[in-house]
């Protein structure tokens, strides 16, 4: 039986964390490959709905990353991300989703290091956990 390989979809702001998983892959830093970046202006203007698409498109885990609180080139993005990641925490849960499915972190440009460890310690959560209810669902509809 092959390994299981969860699948990440990383949420990365712009001007922080996307410059840092930049830094990590021209560093050479290995991290697995089970994320896929999409970049966004700001963590902040993540639609709750981009996050329910991910699961529902086979996502295991879902990463919302953006700046730390004096970094924000949008002032108080990381606020905002903040409340709207509560929400999204609480409707998890409606859902019968794990909360480690979900994570939040703040990863400036030069912290590339800790970008790959995020990644490292997502995907072994995610390997306890098994795959996501909701692949499991679709692929038994296939």
């Amino acid at each position: 039986m092959d390994e299981f390989k969860p699948q990440i979809i990383a949420f990365t702001c712009n001007w922080c964390t996307y410059a840092a998983a930049d830094l990590a892959g021209t560093s050479r830093i290995h991290y697995p490959p089970n994320v896929r970046i999409v970049r966004v202006m700001c963590s902040s203007m993540v639609n709750p709905m981009y996050v329910f698409k991910a699961f529902e498109s086979g996502a295991d885990g879902v990463l919302i990353a953006g700046c730390h609180l004096v970094d924000c080139h949008y002032i108080d993005g990381p606020v905002k991300c903040d409340t709207m990641f509560a929400r999204l925490k609480k409707m998890l849960h409606t859902l019968g989703l794990e909360d480690e499915r979900l994570r939040h972190e703040m990863i400036s440009a030069s912290e590339g290091v800790i970008f790959a460890q995020v990644i490292r310690e997502m995907v072994e959560q995610l390997k306890k956990l098994g795959p996501s209810p909701f692949k499991i669902r679709r692929e038994a509809l296939v």
